[in-house]
Order: C-alpha cells, then structure tokens, then sequence
C-alpha cells in the first residue's frame, strides 16, 4: 500500500514480487483493512536460513469508531491491524496461507489519534504450519502497545 492510496502495496514492493499476484489480490481485496485505514509501510521475504520467511509491517491511526467506552482503543481494532500484517507475511513467500489461530496480549493502552505500527515476522514453518509474531508499537514513542502470535496453515494448490 502507498500511504496516499491504502489499497494498495507499495510502490517499491510491486517489481521485486511479480510473482506474488494473490498477495496483491489478497490485499486489494480485504475491504475489512482499508475501512480501517491500515497502509502496507513493508513487504518481504528474509532468505538467509533454511526455509524463506515472510515480513511486512503496517500502520493504522486509531480513529474515533475505534475508541471503546474505557476511552482506549478497542481491542478487536488492535487484533485486526496485527491479523491483517499477519496475513501479509504469511502470505510473502509466495504460497497461500490462512489463520489456523491467534492470541493476542495487551500490553499498554492506545488512545484516539494514536498511529500504531504492526511489524510481523514468520518465525518457523513445518510442513504446511507456521508461527508468526507480530508486535504493535505506538508510532510516536515506540511503545509496545500488544503482542500477537498467529498460527498459520498453507493451503494446497488449487
């Protein structure tokens, strides 16, 4: 994604993944993330040990609908920004992977106007399961705001 269009990836990230067009497609169709404003800042694969990785980070502000009665940002706002970068890393390596399942732990309230930053990174995959973490930090002081670890499934071809 561009920060002036959240539909899209980002300009330095479209050459270098021709290859990747379901991520693409993924992304430019989840109509969920782009309600929520979410912008793709990375997208890659890390290819220095056994098996090729996937990373991305996003970002996303914490608007007025997503500010609970506790005047925090809700919680199911964070899980999304952190399952939507989860679903970008997975996906980074070229083959199509879903949520097998997730838990989050909040760590530090966030508050309306705050630009939180999800950085995900693939940490192990076996066999057709992976484990991704992702971490959301508040832009302005890098606070940790929550921790997400999502477990992954790939999908044979179709």
């Amino acid at each position: 994604m561009s920060e002036t269009d959240p539909g899209q990836l980002p300009q330095a990230h479209q050459r270098p993944w021709p290859d990747l067009p379901h991520v693409r497609d993924m992304w430019s169709a989840d109509e969920a993330s782009r309600a929520l404003g979410i912008e793709v800042l990375e997208l890659g694969i890390e290819a220095g040990g056994p098996t090729p990785l996937g990373h991305a980070r996003t970002r996303m502000e914490v608007g007025q609908a997503m500010v609970n009665g506790h005047d925090i940002a809700h919680g199911g706002y964070l899980f999304t920004l952190a399952d939507s970068t989860f679903a970008l890393a997975c996906n980074a390596t070229g083959q199509l992977t879903v949520a097998a399942g997730a838990d989050i732990t909040f760590v530090a309230p966030s508050r309306l106007g705050d630009v939180l930053v999800a950085e995900a990174r693939e940490r192990v995959r076996y066999g057709r399961s992976g484990v991704t973490d992702v971490t959301i930090t508040r832009e302005s002081d890098g606070a940790v705001i929550a921790e997400f670890r999502g477990r992954s499934r790939s999908l044979p071809p179709r």
